[in-house]
């Protein structure tokens, strides 16, 4: 899977963006056509993002495109243009506010039809579908089943808030009142789980309060904690905080590590499938737990600091 720790979302209205986007820490870029881009200047941001996927730089990153929402006049548009200018630059097109399996499934077969047309390998472009509003959650196992595509369900807070009516107007944020636990706790599992179940990556949406790196941060390890893979950022000063914490620590990742070289030691050396490492039972289970961490910690670029030394007769 892509790594994407890091989502930065860049205007498709603002060529200085779109430039300096090229030289962020970001692990995504998605070059965006809809809610940041007015709808007078949809189709010259269009063109922007043509070039920019051209003549940029954009080695090491994922780059995605966002399209306007299937019911739009856009839509159709962004992504013939896009695709038919820049296909071979881009790795997967974001569609937004997916309410049920058709919209994808048009996209899909849009994306189909385009990369026939002008010579790309069928199906090499992916999807990242965008959960926006109760329609959409309610929906979500239908959309991530609905494509081959399909990489990853993003959780759209903003629109998502507006359209189950919560009291707040900070993304994010508790909502004044809501006192024990935590509002977006259901929301973000319910994502989790639809994307998991379909080998999906699932990521967290934006948090405004840009200039704010320690809420950024503590909102962030909500979703990291949860198992998600990654988080939007809307400002560059968001990026490194979001490549710390959705990388596992330096500790773990060396753990993870040990655990995998010794439970194969165990299993075809010495043919035992349970065993003590130290003061810790490792067994199957343990290898799996492990294998997500150590996938992590790779991804980030860590380098192991240690290695399991087999025991002595």
């Amino acid at each position: 899977m892509r790594s994407r720790r890091s989502c930065l979302a860049v205007p498709g209205s603002n060529p200085r963006f779109l430039a300096k986007a090229q030289g962020l820490a970001a692990d995504e870029v998605f070059l965006d056509l809809e809610d940041s881009v007015a709808p007078l200047a949809k189709e010259d941001a269009r063109k922007n993002v043509v070039a920019a996927l051209r003549e940029g730089d954009w080695s090491g990153k994922t780059v995605v495109v966002r399209v306007n929402d299937v019911t739009t006049p856009w839509a159709y548009r962004d992504v013939i243009e896009v695709v038919e200018g820049a296909g071979d630059r881009l790795h997967c097109v974001m569609l937004p506010k997916v309410q049920d399996p058709s919209a994808v499934t048009w996209l899909d077969t849009l994306l189909t039809q385009i990369e026939r047309a002008v010579g790309l390998p069928v199906g090499r472009i992916g999807i990242e579908a965008q959960i926006e509003n109760a329609k959409g959650l309610v929906r979500i196992d239908d959309i991530a089943a609905s494509s081959p595509r399909l990489e990853t369900l993003v959780f759209g807070p903003a629109d998502f808030m507006a359209s189950i009516n919560m009291r707040t107007l900070v993304v994010g944020e508790q909502p004044p009142g809501y006192t024990e636990g935590d509002a977006y706790h259901y929301i973000l599992m319910r994502i989790l789980m639809a994307a998991r179940s379909h080998d999906l990556q699932a990521v967290d949406g934006p948090y405004l309060q840009i200039h704010d790196v320690d809420g950024f941060r503590r909102v962030a390890g909500r979703a990291a904690a949860l198992g998600f893979d990654g988080k939007w950022v809307l400002h560059p000063g968001q990026i490194e905080a979001a490549n710390e914490v959705f990388s596992p620590s330096q500790e773990d990742y060396d753990h993870a590590e040990l655990v995998l070289d010794a439970y194969d030691y165990y299993t075809t050396i010495e043919r035992r499938g349970a065993v003590m490492l130290g003061d810790e039972m490792i067994d199957e289970a343990s290898r799996k737990m492990a294998l997500v961490v150590a996938a992590k910690g790779r991804a980030a670029g860590l380098a192991r600091t240690g290695s399991f030394t087999p025991p002595t007769a």
